[in-house]
């Protein structure tokens, strides 16, 4: 028993780290994207994708569980290069793109902005279908 009293801190130590490294990391992204230009580039949307995460949460041994879910959407760009990005999207924007619509991304980083469908571009109109 005294064995487990000497493993409490490492233990605790352990996941404080982890929420630290995590934090940290989060607020590292969010002062990238904060610092990086707003792009506006002509793309094809190529790829979309749905990450659907349930949880559950109980309050005590003799209560209800709570159970929830949350959804976070992703849409797969490529621009003239024919590079591909992946950008966190709300889902108020999700349903309205379809693969392989063409317009205009903005974006600051990592962090979508916008995206215009259909707007004129050399990009767009050279690879539309006759």
């Amino acid at each position: 028993m005294y064995g487990m009293f000497n493993l409490f801190p490492l233990v605790f130590l352990v996941i404080l780290g982890m929420i630290l490294v995590t934090f940290i990391r989060g607020m590292s992204t969010w002062h990238k994207n904060n610092q990086a230009p707003r792009l506006t580039v002509p793309v094809n949307v190529v790829a979309k994708r749905m990450d659907v995460r349930h949880h559950t949460h109980s309050t005590g041994p003799d209560s209800m569980a709570h159970t929830g879910s949350s959804t976070t959407y992703y849409v797969t760009f490529q621009v003239e290069s024919g590079d591909r990005m992946e950008l966190s999207v709300p889902g108020s924007e999700y349903g309205l793109m379809v693969e392989g619509d063409r317009g205009m991304l903005s974006f600051r980083g990592t962090r979508f902005l916008s995206f215009s469908r259909g707007i004129s571009h050399p990009f767009l109109q050279n690879e539309q279908e006759p």
